[in-house]
């Protein structure tokens, strides 16, 4: 069976055409959407997910790649007491759930996919991720194989423009070839994939009467996409759509990065951000900086070092305010980065539709708020915006020509900060916003129809 699966940053999804209307999987609880996230209780189990999930046939060469990793697992298991049914790996809420509930402990990992183009790594880290997708992949289709009672076995998963800001093609070529390991050691026969403002653009094309010219704007959790497309009745039912792409631009930027802006400005005060020594020098934002900055791996493994708790120790001796750089000690040894900047990003979504929030920090310390206004919003994510835009600006210059339309698709799209921004800097162009989370999976699940039929 053929299946559009929207592997994002933020959220997972998967789609099947059924009477020639799109439907989506229910993955976790009744709910379409599934947070893309996992949790392990140690990271060599979830490479021990994946060789218990492979088929006998493909087996004996991953326990030979993962011999050591696989060892490991069999120690955590006994250390854990982990019966044999039990994985200890969990996606989506349970993973958040488990994750807050023992933040000190096991792996956690959110929008594994911003990692994959990550430039300069290794082999045996790229074989990690490979593991990470590999588990993610394999559960999400097994949820969606029992809910359908058949197999699936066809896929066009979405894709960036870009993965990383840097590295280019190599960066995308490394991503594209984790997640298509990953999918086909999952169980899936045939693997393509589709630049996810296209797969919007396709679904929103569905409904088109007349041709227009479309800049879709996509803004997921982990990057921002533009394409600009020639949609309508003439364009719909070619097979070959490659012409009618005039543009394509993107960027590692997203709805995640809003959020860890706002942490850093906003929220990180609370915990001595803009404080001083007391010789008078000021704190190094850096620090600062890399406890935010969750979708970094090298910044989160240096937050988190045994050499930075030493260093952190030493500077408690030497501030003017220790109170406040406590607060950052407690999110250091308790591996709390991702539970603060959750909280960033609730303010985010409350200042969608109020003036003003309290962001709730009592698991730093009771009874510790901390207020934010729309206005500390939009300076804190003004940067992160304009990139964004800049973004549809090059779209429209190499087209060359303007959008009789602008299509905004992705978590971050129904934002009024990005709105206002996009209407600033391109003008009176009509403005249309699509389902915010649905767009990209309907299309890949059109697309993924229209390919292996």
């Amino acid at each position: 069976m053929v299946v559009g699966f929207d592997y994002g940053s933020s959220n997972c999804a998967m789609g099947i055409m059924q009477d020639g209307l799109v439907n989506l999987v229910p993955l976790e609880n009744g709910k379409h959407y599934l947070p893309s996230t996992l949790y392990a209780l140690h990271n060599s189990l979830i490479s021990d997910y994946v060789a218990k999930g492979l088929h006998q046939d493909e087996q004996i060469d991953y326990k030979s790649q993962r011999n050591g990793i696989l060892k490991s697992a069999q120690f955590a298991r006994n250390d854990l007491d982990l019966l044999s049914q039990e994985t200890g790996v969990f996606v989506g809420q349970s993973a958040i759930e488990e994750y807050i509930s023992m933040p000190e402990e096991g792996y956690f990992v959110k929008s594994p996919k911003s990692f994959f183009g990550a430039i300069g790594l290794k082999a045996e880290q790229i074989a990690f991720f490979e593991d990470i997708a590999t588990a993610m992949i394999m559960e999400l289709k097994k949820r969606a194989e029992q809910h359908l009672g058949t197999s699936l076995t066809h896929t066009v998963i979405g894709r960036p423009v870009n993965f990383q800001a840097v590295g280019g093609t190599e960066s995308n070529r490394q991503a594209l070839s984790i997640l298509t390991t990953a999918a086909k050691r999952a169980g899936f026969t045939e693997v393509e994939f589709l630049f996810e403002p296209l797969a919007a653009g396709i679904d929103f094309e569905s409904g088109l009467q007349n041709d227009r010219k479309v800049l879709v704007v996509d803004i997921g959790g982990g990057t921002s996409d533009c394409s600009f497309v020639q949609m309508g009745p003439s364009y719909r039912d070619c097979a070959d759509r490659s012409s009618h792409f005039l543009s394509h631009t993107g960027k590692r930027i997203g709805g995640n990065d809003l959020d860890i802006a706002l942490a850093f400005h906003k929220l990180m005060p609370v915990c001595g951000l803009g404080g001083e020594f007391k010789s008078g020098l000021p704190l190094p934002k850096q620090i600062f900086w890399q406890a935010c900055k969750i979708n970094d791996i090298q910044l989160q493994s240096d937050f988190y070092s045994n050499a930075f708790g030493r260093e952190l120790s030493t500077m408690l001796r030497d501030v003017c305010e220790p109170d406040k750089l406590k607060r950052l000690q407690v999110l250091q040894e308790n591996k709390m980065t991702h539970q603060f900047v959750r909280q960033a990003e609730l303010a985010k979504i409350a200042l969608s539709e109020c003036d003003a929030h309290q962001s709730d920090l009592s698991f730093i310390e009771p009874e510790l708020v901390q207020s934010i206004n729309l206005a500390q919003l939009t300076e804190s994510v003004h940067n992160s915006l304009q990139q964004v835009v800049t973004l549809a600006e090059q779209a429209i210059a190499e087209a060359g020509t303007k959008p009789d339309t602008i299509y905004l698709t992705g978590g971050s799209a129904q934002s009024p900060l990005l709105k206002n921004a996009l209407q600033t800097a391109l003008g009176d162009i009509p403005m249309l916003n699509g389902d915010n989370f649905g767009s990209v999976t309907a299309g890949l699940t059109k697309w993924a129809q229209r390919i292996y039929r």
